[in-house]
């Protein structure tokens, strides 16, 4: 038997308007080699200075991960000599980093679903190392002939989350990489796009026999573009690294790629250690008092995901699975919290978004962002069927209109003219003429058959031309044909 140990090195790029060092604008799209100046493109003699709002950003990410914040921290150079950093060294930082330490939780619903079933430790605390800020690289284009750098990219605020050595599965992995993209949206800290590549993610893998106490050789992935990719080419490098070492082969510490389309991974080169990078001191940037930092950061501190579920369970009485669904997403969550605020029964607000308006908007490629039917909107539509004034499925029918049309639900009733009759007396008056025009299914009904009455409901809501509450309609009936 071998036992598997996963630590990840997550990448973010940080949303600010400008780059770490410069005042170059971050802009994803733009033409190659575009948004660049000579700071970022490493001309001698440009001087970096500091992007204010990226320090904060990175110590927001530490509160909302139980980080210590550093009160002093540093910057360092990095050198190495690749064409994707023109200046041949990066600045980033390395013994004094802004936070240490921290945890993130693995909830239930961040694991994949044909996964959530098989959860080896429920709400998973997976340590954190550190968190530093960094500035990135250019970006290489590989051609058939020849390869393109394109300096865009060059020196936007950059900050590596590194974990622990404790997550054992590829599925763990994708549930860090998953509650921890959910995190950084929610304190508004980066898109985390892994496509355009503003949330990446290198992963140590390491096996050894289970009479092992010592690690394994630290072997890390690079090249994946997606969350479930991570999860697939650790699957293939346990499997290789399983394998060799049930030959009796030896595993040496290297850097192998990712190649998706092939579904596995391939030797780049054999890994450097820290010393390879003569780490020392950035002379060009003062060190960073956190005090300050900190003051501005806390009010910025978002409700978490874990927490607006437990609060969701509490205050709307909804499912823990649905309080999941719906604090998965910072505008969806604030969308059911502004739809069931006044709600009677939040519960049916909240079965409404995650049925009918979810599917609507996967259909017509549309996000909560832009649907076309505000909450309280959505809010009125539940009270009319709550309030028995349109049935269920005219409400479907409502919905419809509502949300290809935009017009409010009490604009469509009136209308259509669909509005429910729920006067008691209306309805008996109905029920009576019903009864003496159907002598036989009464009679069928007083003999045991309780499935007339829905015939005899039917022809209720039939004279009331569809107007008739259902429900009311069979109470009514019921008692009529009991008493």
């Amino acid at each position: 038997m071998f036992v598997t140990t996963i630590g990840l090195e997550v990448h973010v790029q940080l949303r600010t308007r400008s780059k770490m060092f410069c005042g170059c604008p971050v802009e994803f799209g733009a033409e190659p080699n575009w948004c660049t100046c000579p700071i970022c493109l490493g001309f001698p003699g440009a001087l970096p200075v500091m992007n204010h709002e990226a320090l904060r950003l990175t110590v927001l990410t530490g509160l909302m991960l139980n980080c210590e914040i550093a009160p002093l921290c540093k910057f360092d150079r990095k050198n190495y000599f690749y064409p994707d950093l023109a200046k041949n060294y990066q600045i980033s930082q390395y013994d004094r980093p802004l936070c240490a330490r921290g945890a993130l939780a693995l909830h239930g619903s961040a694991y994949p679903k044909d996964a959530q079933k098989s959860i080896a430790t429920i709400d998973k605390q997976v340590p954190l190392v550190r968190i530093h800020l960094e500035e990135d690289v250019a970006k290489s284009f590989h051609f058939e002939t020849s390869t393109g750098i394109d300096f865009n990219r060059a020196g936007t605020p950059l900050m590596e989350i590194v974990t622990e050595p404790a997550i054992s599965s590829p599925e763990e992995a994708f549930a860090f990489l998953t509650a921890l993209k959910q995190i950084l949206v929610y304190g508004n800290v980066s898109d985390a796009d892994m496509e355009k590549g503003q949330l990446r993610c290198d992963c140590n893998v390491s096996v050894r026999p289970e009479t092992q106490q010592e690690l394994g050789a630290k072997i890390e992935i690079k090249n994946m573009n997606s969350i479930s990719g991570v999860r697939r080419a650790l699957a293939f490098e346990i499997e290789r690294q399983t394998a060799a070492l049930a030959r009796g082969e030896t595993l040496q510490q290297e850097t192998r790629g990712w190649d998706d389309d092939a579904g596995q991974t391939f030797l780049m080169r054999i890994k450097e250690s820290a010393h390879d990078y003569r780490y020392f001191p950035e002379p060009d940037l003062v060190p960073v008092k956190t005090e300050l930092l900190l003051e501005e950061v806390r009010p910025r501190v978002p409700e978490l995901p874990h927490a607006k579920r437990s609060r969701f369970m509490r205050e709307y009485e909804v499912s823990d699975y649905d309080a999941g669904v719906l604090a998965d997403k910072v505008q969806l969550a604030a969308y059911f919290e502004s739809a069931a605020k006044g709600a009677r029964k939040p519960k049916n607000v909240a079965n409404w978004i995650l049925n009918d308006l979810q599917s609507a908007l996967a259909t017509s490629g549309r996000t909560i962002s832009d649907c076309p039917i505000p909450p309280e909107a959505l809010d009125e539509l539940v009270a009319l069927i709550d309030s028995g004034k349109i049935s269920s499925k005219q409400g479907k029918d409502v919905f419809a209109e509502m949300f290809a049309s935009g017009k409010p639900a009490a604009v469509i009733v009136r209308e259509r003219g669909i509005e429910q009759v729920s006067d008691s007396g209306a309805i008996e008056s109905l029920c009576e003429q019903v009864i003496a025009a159907n002598p036989k299914p009464v009679a069928d009904f007083q003999a045991g058959n309780t499935a007339s009455l829905n015939f005899l409901k039917g022809q209720v809501i039939k004279l009331s031309k569809g107007k008739a509450n259902p429900q009311l309609a069979g109470e009514i009936l019921e008692r009529k044909l009991r008493g």
